[in-house]
């Protein structure tokens, strides 16, 4: 699996703090941290940062990359701001994170990324939104982001999809669509372009408590369909326990048996069966009803562990 590291995100008061006492030792503490745990690229979401993006990219780029030589990933809806962090990286490929099939940025981006030898995230969205089905995002890769990169003649090695993780809290309906579309996507052309997700988006607006948890099993669901690729947290001991789990197909725990048992059931689209778990194991028994919130089996509560 490869990880992109998502702890650099301008939503924590703690980013947000380092960022205006300008505290390069933080960033690259926890730049260092991620690639340590198994990060092989960091995000930097710095938000939109109109007023000082060209002093502000440039300083906590040349900060992270005294650190680290992984590639980093340029996460911010300012294009001035994609190209002023471009123009600061000296060490491994970045990624642009990210365009849409949003005209404007569907313009801009890519030809941002090829101009500097970068690799772009492109989202199924569009104009009017994120589609429900699973074909419907299928087809803005295939019939907008897909042609454009052709047009431009941008290498499709480069490519990455991203089809857009939503919360199971109030999108609960996307949630089984998104893992039809990373199937999908796999043979929606050829060669296949890379997909990347980012996962914590589906336990946004979760209890805290409850979030790793949803991860985890989405993840496992993910990983059956053949996801390689992701935006997460690389501290997250317990997530990457069931990453080398499913990876390796260890099923020498009752843990790493049940999350095999999910990524090989969703893998063949079978249903998912309560027989499956040992109910008498509260640990099994939170993780099925999680596989049954996230399959939209259950309407989703932010109390479904007690129900």
């Amino acid at each position: 699996m490869y990880i992109i590291g998502e702890n650099i995100h301008i939503i924590s008061e703690k980013v947000k703090e380092a960022l205006a006492a300008r505290d390069s030792e933080f960033f690259m503490d926890s730049a260092l941290k991620q690639v340590e745990a198994g990060a092989k690229c960091v995000d930097i979401n710095l938000g939109p940062r109109k007023k000082d993006y060209a002093e502000v990219w440039p300083w906590i780029i040349k900060a992270v990359e005294q650190v680290v030589d992984v590639p980093l990933s340029i996460d911010t809806t300012n294009v001035d701001g994609m190209e002023t962090a471009l123009q600061a990286i000296t060490k491994a490929q970045p990624i642009l994170n990210s365009t849409s099939a949003e005209p404007e940025r569907l313009e801009k981006v890519p030809l941002l990324a090829k101009k500097y030898g970068a690799k772009v995230i492109a989202l199924t969205l569009r104009p009017e939104g994120i589609p429900i089905e699973a074909d419907a995002r299928v087809n803005i890769a295939v019939e907008t982001l897909i042609p454009r990169m052709m047009e431009i003649d941008y290498p499709m090695s480069d490519l990455i999809i991203d089809p857009l993780v939503l919360t199971v809290s109030g999108c609960q309906q996307y949630c089984p669509h998104l893992i039809e579309t990373v199937r999908t996507l796999q043979y929606a052309w050829d060669p296949a372009p890379m997909i990347s997700v980012g996962l914590s988006n589906v336990s946004n607006a979760v209890p805290n408590d409850n979030r790793p948890l949803i991860n985890r099993v989405y993840l496992a669901m993910l990983m059956g369909v053949g996801l390689q690729m992701m935006i997460a947290n690389p501290l997250d001991e317990k997530q990457n326990d069931v990453i080398k789990w499913i990876e390796t197909k260890d099923t020498s725990t009752p843990l790493a048996r049940v999350y095999n048992k999910i990524a090989e059931r969703t893998a063949n689209s079978e249903e998912i069966e309560a027989s499956d778990f040992d109910m008498n194991d509260p640990e099994q028994a939170a993780i099925w009803k999680t596989t049954q919130i996230l399959l939209n089996k259950v309407i989703y509560a932010d109390s479904y562990l007690n129900n």
